[in-house]
């Protein structure tokens, strides 16, 4: 892919990110630094790109025209998709851009469809299982540490696979997580309490799925290659294992945080997942082995049913 079209690329997820014009402050803060900590990659100058976004110096049919490739096309809409689904169900708005886009990129076409929708049916799976087990009034606290540590090795091997909606997948599962601890110690979660605390503790949803595709798209992760790993697992390097950390991160601190009784503060729930974020890096080298064992087993499948609690 050349720079000309990663450019174009990422020009229309950002696009696609402020496009319901409904972005917190929070979030747009959060777009701001990684576009500046993924700055001068690969001839990308990001902190440019999401200048001319905000300052609307760039449209729809501008990035569509420096896309010359159907499978540059492709992955333009596919991030574009997900930027729109990463924090829940499209708005009016982001459905209208999408429907804009695949004109604007000739995709009408039935991949195209059948992408948007497993995208949509990714966003709208509810946190808890058809059958959900009731909450016991003793905490294994060792099954929610397991419980964490395996879903911060699969969401770090989700991490190496090139296909988007993998890298989507991240999130709900995140999500996932937060809801299982809280409803261990008794609270019983809907979808708008666990965003907010992942807002709190500073993981934003669209932001973080920018983060973590444009990390791979600038590092030639991104892709579609039968399924399989485009480039080999050896190039873990490029997206840094911040999946594996942020999960570790959010699961230890929901579970202090739940099992406090919810009392700490905006601030000591901030201090808190920092620290352990930085734990979580260190441990990451340890079970690289074991995430690119997890990646070598996981495919489009099996990723959607662990998303629907399969």
């Amino acid at each position: 892919m050349t720079p000309t079209e990663t450019r174009a690329i990422v020009s229309l997820s950002l696009l696609a990110a402020f496009v319901d014009g409904d972005k917190h402050e929070r979030e747009r803060a959060e777009i701001k630094r990684i576009a500046e900590g993924l700055s001068q990659a690969d001839g990308v100058q990001l902190p440019m790109l999401y200048q001319d976004v905000l300052m609307k110096r760039v449209s729809l049919a501008s990035v569509a025209g420096e896309l010359t490739s159907p499978d540059a096309r492709q992955l333009a809409y596919e991030m574009a998709v997900c930027v729109c689904d990463a924090d829940g169900a499209q708005s009016e708005a982001e459905r209208l851009f999408l429907a804009d886009a695949r004109a604007a990129l000739g995709l009408e076409t039935p991949e195209a469809t059948q992408f948007a929708q497993h995208a949509e049916d990714m966003a709208a799976v509810p946190l808890a299982p058809a059958a959900a087990a009731a909450a016991t009034s003793t905490v294994d606290g060792a099954a929610l540490d397991q419980a964490i540590l395996n879903a911060a090795v699969l969401n770090g091997a989700l991490e190496l696979l090139p296909e988007t909606l993998s890298t989507m997948a991240i999130i709900p599962l995140q999500m996932k997580l937060v809801y299982r601890i809280g409803k261990a110690h008794g609270y019983e979660l809907d979808s708008g309490h666990v965003k907010d605390f992942l807002a709190t503790v500073g993981v934003g949803l669209t932001s973080q799925y920018l983060e973590q595709a444009g990390r791979k798209l600038l590092g030639g992760l991104l892709g579609k290659m039968g399924g399989g790993l485009l480039g080999g697992l050896g190039k873990q390097a490029v997206s840094s294992g911040m999946s594996f950390a942020s999960t570790y991160a959010l699961g230890h601190v929901a579970k202090r945080y739940y099992a406090g009784g919810r009392t700490l503060s905006t601030q000591m729930l901030k201090d808190a997942f920092a620290s352990v974020t930085q734990e979580a890096h260190g441990l990451q080298t340890r079970y690289l082995p074991q995430i690119q064992e997890k990646a070598r087993t996981l495919d489009a499948g099996k990723v959607m049913a662990m998303v629907r609690g399969a």
